[in-house]
């Protein structure tokens, strides 16, 4: 597959089961993101997989947050299962610092590009993964949990595996029609 084709075909992958990248393929996606603009290099980006063990971590971390914030039992039982959609979640973090000549801004969207470029690789391996965030990106108490600074900011969950089925193919669209001119 070709850049041009990999851009064109891209696309979210939610229903994912294992094997969650092999050892390689994980290199390959981190590398990926990694390789995105970075004005400054300033790096302002932290991933923090969770495979195994791991996603069970991440789902205490999403129930004791739930229920920190007060949310019934249904909501509780959700967020228990959410880490559990993929054999491996990639949370992208955006480790912004104070900077001269390059926004927080500009570095929160760096790591967005790096979720972004990290999907795109697992898709060119033939891997599937989509890009979540909701509301466990913007809780203080999984920011807590997660070791994070006042001033990181979660930009997504990365939920990386082996599709289940084979997703259909989404129509071309014409990027044209959300451009204009001066």
């Amino acid at each position: 597959m070709n850049a041009i084709e990999l851009l064109l075909t891209r696309q979210s992958t939610p229903r994912l089961t294992a094997p969650a990248p092999n050892e390689g393929e994980l290199k390959i996606i981190l590398d990926a993101a990694i390789r995105v603009p970075d004005h400054g290099a300033l790096a302002p980006w932290e991933f923090i997989i969770a495979t195994g063990q791991g996603l069970d971590t991440l789902a205490d971390i999403y129930v004791n947050a739930a229920k920190a914030s007060g949310a019934d039992e249904d909501f509780i039982n959700k967020a228990k299962g959410m880490p559990m959609r993929a054999p491996m979640v990639i949370t992208v973090v955006a480790k912004t610092q104070p900077h001269p000549k390059v926004p927080v801004l500009e570095q929160q969207i760096a790591a967005g590009c790096a979720t972004m470029a990290m999907q795109q690789a697992a898709f060119a391996l033939g891997l599937g993964a989509v890009w979540r965030t909701g509301d466990f990106a913007f809780d203080a108490n999984v920011n807590a949990a997660l070791g994070l600074a006042p001033e990181d900011q979660i930009v997504g969950f990365l939920y990386v595996g082996t599709p289940a089925v084979a997703a259909p193919k989404k129509p071309q669209k014409d990027g044209s029609q959300y451009a204009r001119y001066l």
